[in-house]
């Protein structure tokens, strides 16, 4: 684990906006499969999920945004579009289960008007953290600066 110096952050917006339409993506495209799967048709011809599998949506989101940023280091999305979520601190290493849960507790409120609550504290912020960033007391940087601090 490294610590960087002055760490180097940047609003990365469009990046960041991309990373979370393939984060979300995959979990609402998964969602709306499991409705269509598990579902039944209400009288109104709108599919439902009941009971238990309710709950199937709300573990996929977790694993593929808490388990995976702080078991793996990275979310689908900020992977492939090379960002990493670190600590404050600026620590290159994996966040811990709290520090990810903190962040993505609040995706909702980053995501409100189309992004746009997360866009402005971005770019409004003086390390260009989201609100979510804010409360897990983290910071997004692009991979390719890690491995130059290294």
């Amino acid at each position: 684990m490294t610590q960087l110096t002055n760490t180097k952050t940047e609003s990365n917006i469009g990046s960041r906006i991309f990373a979370g339409i393939i984060d979300y993506g995959i979990i609402y495209s998964f969602t709306f499969l499991l409705i269509f799967i598990l579902g039944e048709q209400n009288n109104e011809g709108v599919y439902e999920l009941t009971g238990a599998p309710v709950l199937i949506p709300i573990l996929f989101w977790f694993v593929m945004t808490v388990l995976f940023e702080s078991g793996l280091g990275g979310t689908v999305g900020n992977s492939l579009v090379g960002l990493k979520a670190i600590p404050i601190s600026g620590k290159n290493r994996k966040l811990t289960f709290g520090e990810s849960l903190k962040r993505h507790l609040l995706d909702p409120i980053d995501m409100f008007l189309f992004g746009l609550v997360g866009i402005i504290t971005i770019n409004s912020s003086e390390k260009n953290q989201r609100v979510g960033d804010i409360c897990g007391r983290t910071i997004v940087v692009k991979m390719k600066d890690l491995k130059k601090a290294e």
